[in-house]
């Protein structure tokens, strides 16, 4: 892995299912993320996903692309755009830099509406792991 290194991106439908199980997975019982009449009341077009869900969703991105020994160090996101059942959220994410076996990943999450969620994580990939990102010349 190098700096530069594109990651393939993720499309996930966001459905209902996602949001609330997301919620109550994460014990977010915020009515906005189950109960569409009490998110209208409180300005919102439909129920949202909560940030913790998101979080767990950009962590999948990264060890689903760099495996199941990679060790997610340091997740640091910031929402934007809800994301709304009925949209798609698309994960990118570009390699910033390497030291080691550690790499510090750009990710955006962005839905029809704009971004929904931006940062970075930092994760350790063990020596004698092979990579799965291609690199710009098409090696592994």
């Amino acid at each position: 892995m190098r700096a530069g290194d594109e990651l393939a991106p993720l499309e996930i439908p966001i459905t209902r299912t996602l949001i609330v199980a997301g919620a109550i997975a994460s014990r977010d019982y915020q009515d906005v993320h189950h109960d569409t009449e009490l998110a209208h009341q409180k300005g919102s077009p439909d129920i949202f996903m909560n940030i913790l869900t998101t979080n767990g969703l950009v962590g999948r991105y990264i060890t689903d692309h760099f495996g199941p020994t990679a060790v997610l160090r340091k997740v640091a996101i910031r929402l934007g755009a809800p994301n709304y059942p009925g949209d798609t959220m698309v994960l990118t994410g570009s390699v910033e830099e390497v030291d080691g076996d550690t790499a510090t990943i750009r990710v955006v999450g962005a839905n029809g509406i704009g971004k929904h969620v931006t940062g970075t994580v930092t994760v350790t990939v063990p020596a004698g792991e092979p990579s799965v990102i291609a690199s710009a010349e098409g090696r592994a």
